[in-house]
């Protein structure tokens, strides 16, 4: 017969244990926070899925690109550990992960350390393009072109919630070259972003490209004229 003490000891542990499955993941959202500087708004954004984190900087007005970094992420000990594939701030800060202070208050997400930021959550809004995709190959006039999405250099697009990013960059090296978001809409076959901010060129902030797109299989096929104004026959892939 098994001992009241050893049923409770053992009630505690699976509470526990289911405590920890729950905390193990922050809800696959994305956030906003608005930070006020010398009457100035800097906009931060963070996307998170079920393993990736990214935390994007910019201003609206005027249009500039502070900084952006991302990697996949455990938590441990409240706080988000995370493997870092990119960051734009790599050559000054010269580190490849970050441990970041936070809780949870409801649906809000609160990064502490010296300056909290308290991030809400923006509404929940589910699209067929949803997820991390690596850009793996072209079409042209001689059929597909692809490039293997195994090699350090990468391009990503991070699509949630109505919001995108796409990022350029090299995980064995670090090297960062470049980024842009904003918001998007995937309806109808046409794919819709509009650009909020472009580290490559902060006057093509405003901008609003449309593309046909096509899901076959793990792929997505993304077609139209590029921001330069180029044709432009992408295929990207889901990355897991």
């Amino acid at each position: 017969m098994t001992h009241p003490k050893h049923c409770i000891a053992l009630a505690i542990l699976l509470v526990l244990g289911f405590l920890d499955i729950l905390n193990a993941q922050i809800a696959s959202k994305v956030y906003h926070f608005d930070e006020k500087n010398n009457g100035e708004t800097i906009k931060h954004e963070l996307k998170i899925d079920g393993n990736y984190f990214i935390h994007s900087v910019y201003k609206e007005a005027p249009p500039t690109f502070i900084k952006t970094f991302g990697g996949f992420y455990t938590i441990e000990n409240n706080h988000i550990k995370l493997v870092l594939e990119f960051n734009s701030d790599f050559a000054t800060e010269n580190s490849n992960t970050m441990n970041l202070p936070y809780k949870m208050d409801k649906e809000t997400l609160i990064l502490e350390g010296s300056s909290p930021m308290t991030f809400v959550p923006v509404p929940k809004y589910s699209q067929a393009l949803d997820g991390k995709w690596l850009f793996s190959g072209r079409v042209t006039d001689q059929g597909e072109e692809r490039v293997a999405t195994s090699r350090p250099r990468k391009t990503m697009k991070f699509l949630l919630d109505g919001h995108f990013q796409w990022i350029a960059f090299n995980t064995e090296t670090m090297e960062f070259f470049g980024t842009g978001g904003g918001n998007y809409q995937a309806d109808n076959a046409k794919y819709t972003e509009n650009i909020s901010y472009f580290s490559r060129d902060n006057a093509r902030v405003g901008a609003s490209l449309s593309f046909d797109f096509e899901l076959k299989g793990p792929d997505w096929h993304h077609s139209g004229k590029s921001s330069k104004g180029d044709p432009l026959h992408e295929i990207w892939i889901r990355r897991e």
